[in-house]
């Protein structure tokens, strides 16, 4: 990591919205790398995640690699993935799942990470937190709607609907996303890796 890259990472494990993780010696869970061509927004990483300290560490990542087209290896260790979740920390549990992302997290501390990234020729937006962070969507917007028009948001984004198990009921309601949505996102993500 380059002494910028170090430094914000070391503001963010000092920023008080963040005492309580750091008091736990819990660090900020993200990925940069000057070199990435591809970068993953999604929500915030799970509690699994949290504790191995490898982000997309469970059954969701397991999918959105398989969605992706690239292996674990390339996935983690190639230098050209880079990962922002829109809170570096494990927001707790929910009635329903995780809670959300913090607010206002993702605006304080993506701007200058993305900086750090001029090489990116794909942004990934992964479930409805990234999608609604990033795109200019209105409230009557869908998920769905969003994702299905996906073509509309590239080439600066590719909006995805978060790939938790939770999730398919959706994807067998909207066979479209697996015939029209992933080979173009295997086809993108294959072009940034070159």
């Amino acid at each position: 990591m380059n002494d910028e890259l170090n430094a914000i990472f070391e503001a963010i494990k000092a920023d008080p919205q963040n005492a309580e993780y750091t008091k736990q010696g819990i660090d900020p869970l993200y990925y940069v790398d000057a070199n990435a061509t591809i970068l993953v927004i999604g929500q915030a990483p799970g509690k699994k995640a949290q504790d191995t300290h490898i982000i997309w560490n469970d059954a969701s990542g397991k999918r959105l690699r398989e969605w992706m087209g690239v292996s674990d290896d390339t996935f983690y260790h190639s230098g050209k993935i880079a990962v922002l979740p829109c809170d570096f920390y494990f927001p707790g549990k929910g009635k329903s799942g995780d809670l959300p992302p913090r607010k206002g997290f993702a605006d304080k501390w993506h701007p200058r990470l993305l900086k750090a990234m001029p090489n990116l020729q794909l942004t990934m937006l992964v479930g409805n937190y990234a999608l609604r962070k990033y795109l200019d969507l209105k409230s009557k917007d869908t998920l769905t709607n969003t994702v299905k028009h996906f073509r509309d948001y590239l080439p600066e984004y590719f909006p995805l609907v978060h790939p938790s198990p939770r999730n398919q009921m959706w994807m067998k309601k909207n066979p479209w996303f697996e015939a029209e949505v992933l080979p173009e996102l295997k086809r993108r993500v294959q072009d940034a890796l070159k």
